[in-house]
């Protein structure tokens, strides 16, 4: 779409989470969003940037004009604004220190996590974050992670000790549609390999997370009988060479797989009582299937019915309003998701759905959602006035 323009803003408020958006190309985008964002101070703020972004000029300027605040995001697969989907801009979501209070810590690198060290950080950062805002009630995490680490999974299962009951949201860094290089940063320390920011929130405003997932099982399963866990790479599916079993499976040809394919009939995993998409990322050598998420040997996959996503958006959006509209929801979806939005003509209809929800964040490589890492889904958290004082 067109982003000669910035988009309008959210209305300013002085104690919900407020968010704009403006083109990357513009002389100064932070002083516009800064504008736009209006009065603080802010507790926290999240930048999403799109592709072309030079974060290493941009932080900078966003902890000049925005601070002074806890200062975190990462790049993307493509934004979410006021006018839904969005390429080549920075979106901000800034949180008042009227209804919020936060912290961010950069987990760099991800590998090199001594869990009992970080059990006792993340504890020690919910304490004092506890003290400082006493009269905000709500808990959050926000997990921004370098989507190409393939580590998302061993990450979530080193923070789960420390984050305990706390609702954890997040996505995991994007890189256009290129695949080749995510970055992450908290404050001014920005990353480009292996990884993570995470931010704990204190909030007033009563939160809801979600995830929604459109696909929906087909009657057609497949066994994985070869993996490479650690690179979370199928080698054989049902015996057979992965690539080729699966393109039988949907009655194409082999030649035909790619990001339009994967994102329209994607594979199942079951967990937690529930389905998941488990992307696949592209073909590799030997006709093996590389995915977005953990994969092992004896795994079955269940191919995904194609999904009516425009119908299925709505209804779910319009159930996170059932007992009020939010103030605002901060969504993390799947890149895929969109390019299936692409492949079915319906990108408007989609944009137009978030837009009206007053939704904003970014396009993933993926979304965390409680302990779990998922694929192609909407995953997020919508925000509430809170209930009036008696």
């Amino acid at each position: 779409m067109s982003q000669e323009e910035p988009s309008s803003p959210s209305p300013p408020d002085a104690a919900g989470p407020r968010h704009a958006s403006a083109p990357l190309d513009q002389a100064d985008p932070i002083a516009s969003l800064a504008a736009r964002l209006g009065q603080g101070p802010f507790a926290l703020v999240l930048l999403f940037a799109g592709d072309g972004a030079d974060l290493g000029r941009l932080l900078p300027r966003a902890a000049e004009l925005l601070g002074p605040c806890a200062l975190a995001g990462c790049s993307t697969a493509g934004e979410i604004g006021e006018t839904g989907y969005r390429d080549g801009s920075l979106v901000a979501i800034a949180f008042p220190a009227a209804s919020f209070a936060a912290d961010t810590i950069l987990i760099d690198p991800i590998d090199a996590i001594e869990q009992r060290s970080m059990i006792a950080r993340l504890q020690q950062l919910r304490q004092g974050l506890r003290a400082r805002a006493e009269p905000f009630p709500h808990e959050l995490a926000i997990l921004l992670v370098d989507g190409l680490s393939g580590r998302e999974e061993h990450l979530i299962a080193s923070l789960a000790g420390g984050l305990g009951p706390v609702p954890t949201v997040g996505g995991s860094a994007g890189d256009g549609r290129r695949f080749v290089r995510s970055q992450v940063f908290s404050g001014l320390a920005l990353r480009d390999r292996g990884a993570a920011a995470l931010c704990l929130l204190r909030s007033r405003m009563p939160l809801r997370t979600f995830s929604f997932n459109s696909s929906q099982p087909s009657r057609t399963q497949m066994v994985v009988t070869r993996a490479d866990p650690a690179r979370r790479m199928v080698l054989r599916i049902n015996d057979e060479p992965a690539a080729l079993e699966y393109a039988r499976l949907l009655d194409c040809p082999p030649e035909s797989l790619g990001p339009r394919m994967f994102a329209t009939r994607p594979v199942l995993v079951r967990a937690a009582g529930r389905h998941f998409v488990r992307s696949i990322r592209d073909v590799g050598p030997g006709n093996a299937l590389a995915f977005f998420g953990a994969i092992a040997e004896g795994m079955v996959l269940t191919l995904a019915d194609e999904a009516d996503i425009v119908t299925d958006l709505s209804r779910s959006l319009a159930g996170l309003a059932e007992a009020g509209a939010p103030r605002m929801v901060l969504g993390f979806d799947c890149i895929f998701r969109r390019i299936d939005a692409e492949n079915r003509q319906k990108t408007r209809e989609v944009s137009a759905l978030l837009a009206r929800h007053n939704v904003a964040g970014f396009s993933t490589y993926g979304e965390q959602f409680g302990r779990l890492h998922v694929n192609q889904t909407l995953t997020g958290v919508a925000f509430y006035d809170p209930d009036p004082q008696p």
